[in-house]
């Protein structure tokens, strides 16, 4: 009777798991398949392992034993990033934080939490919601992305225009060094520090500089009352103005979303239809919120704005519950696309507001150009652009073109003086067209600082930054297309 032949298990994993324990260690082909990328899947790639620590004394000993190795490694949290952040490139192990997700306090009187990074976004804001309190930070994906990868990538959402990204609400974290070091950064609850600002710089990152264990974050009291506002127009122009003649009356609202018809075709499609009419161009969520006599004066001024700009229909929501089935029709629209495209991919600009009739026009010239439909979701108010450009892999060439289109409608942003991302970060995605907004000196300088702290680049390797020194071909390239255009 033959035996099978036990199979060798690699050194690594064996040392991992004697970190971790022997359940939190994934390394079969078919175990690592759930981890080779993240929202963004246009590019995949294979890990060697995915580790699960329990808490920072685990994560510090497994970067530890990969830094000693010169072994590359990932920091991952819910895997929802947009740019390819937390995807493996090749052979790198990824150390998951979904396993490190609790609520460690909340201090009502100084208007604190403390969370691990793998608490989902949401999760915070239901805890709190019983004592009139909430979260501010609302990526879209905030029923399932962790705030340890909002930190990360300095995620926004809808609410950001009144309240500010991530980085305006984190108070203080817990970090491990990519050499295994453990430090705290920002004192919890105390502002404007003296010396650097070491939590700035991680905030955004990308991973690049260390992994979060820890985070202290602003929580705010819940405003006395709130309105929603839904308005249609025939015109994405006169949708467009009216964004800049809220803002321009004095009023900030606390969201100020767009649509246009695509992504209203998309939404309706989907599974939380709240009969939008297909025939429009546009439409524009607001939410204003605060005292509320203020409130209410600032719902109707915003009515009569929209109004004066040819608005078909404007309304109020009458209730919450109505309030409630907009924002979620509104935050389903990227995975709504697959209602009418069997492949999106969705790009992340930031424009100045005044450009906003501008560079629209330009990106429905770019979607005739490549043949390809994009539709538009958006936060108008802050000018962060979601271009969603619609294709079919199966069909040759369609990726290729959808890419192209996603970095011309970059191009675009920054031709304006713009960004080319405002909440979804670079990672993989978008490195080189880093190049459209910095110059070769300024990513080496950026490669410095980040030097300073994973000097190895063991760290999320090769993520955000593209190879110095091809700048001028880039510009040459660039010179050459619109040479083309004309």
């Amino acid at each position: 009777m033959f035996r099978k032949k036990k199979q060798r298990v690699d050194p690594l994993i064996q040392h991992l798991m004697a970190v971790v324990g022997e359940k939190n260690v994934l390394y079969r082909r078919e175990d690592l398949v759930a981890y080779e990328c993240d929202g963004f899947t246009l590019c995949r790639g294979e890990a060697r392992a995915v580790v699960f620590p329990a808490n920072t004394e685990e994560v510090a000993a497994v970067v530890r034993l990969l830094n000693r190795e010169n072994i590359p490694f990932i920091a991952r949290g819910a895997g929802t990033g947009l740019s390819g952040g937390a995807t493996p490139l090749g052979g790198e192990v990824i150390v998951s934080l979904v396993k490190m997700k609790k609520l460690l306090q909340v201090d009502f009187e100084n208007r604190i939490a403390v969370v691990q990074p793998g608490y989902v976004n949401l999760k915070l804001t239901q805890s709190i919601a019983g004592e009139g309190y909430y979260y501010a930070p609302d990526p879209s994906s905030q029923s399932a992305c962790t705030i340890g990868g909002n930190v990360a990538e300095n995620a926004g959402g809808a609410h950001c225009l009144k309240y500010g990204v991530t980085t305006n609400h984190i108070l203080g974290a817990e970090v491990v060094l990519p050499d295994g070091k453990v430090i705290r950064l920002g004192e919890d609850g105390i502002p404007d520090l003296p010396g650097y600002d070491l939590l700035g710089l991680l905030t955004g990152s990308e991973g690049t500089l260390g992994i979060i264990t820890e985070i202290t974050v602003r929580i705010l009291k819940t405003p006395e009352a709130k309105q929603t506002i839904l308005a249609y127009f025939d015109d994405v122009e006169e949708g467009s103005q009216a964004v800049s003649d809220i803002i321009s009356a004095g009023i900030v609202p606390a969201a100020l979303e767009m649509m246009d018809q695509t992504a209203i075709e998309a939404v309706e499609s989907a599974n939380f239809p709240v009969g939008h009419p297909l025939d429009v161009q546009a439409l524009l969520l607001i939410e204003v919120d605060g005292i509320a006599a203020e409130v209410r004066e600032q719902a109707k001024e915003i009515v009569e704005v929209c109004r004066r700009r040819n608005v078909r229909e404007v309304k109020v929501a009458r209730d919450e519950k109505e309030a409630a089935a907009w924002w979620a029709n509104r935050k389903t629209g990227f995975g709504a696309m697959g209602a009418i495209s069997p492949d999106y991919l969705v790009q992340d600009g930031v424009i100045p507001r005044s450009t906003l009739p501008e560079v629209l026009k330009k990106i429905r010239e770019i979607s005739q150009d490549t043949g390809l439909r994009i539709a538009n979701i958006f936060h108008a108010g802050d000018g962060n652009l979601h271009p969603l450009i619609l294709f079919d892999e199966r069909k040759p060439g369609e990726k290729e073109r959808a890419l192209e289109a996603g970095s011309r409608c970059l191009k675009v942003c920054a031709d304006v003086g713009g960004s080319i991302t405002g909440e979804h970060g670079v990672g993989i995605e978008k490195k080189e067209e880093m190049r459209f907004i910095f110059t070769d000196e300024e990513i080496e300088a950026q490669l410095r600082i980040r030097d300073v702290f994973n000097s190895k680049n063991l760290l999320n390797p090769d993520k955000l930054f593209p190879k110095p020194g091809r700048c001028a071909e880039v510009k040459k390239e660039i010179k050459e297309r619109k040479l083309a255009e004309v």
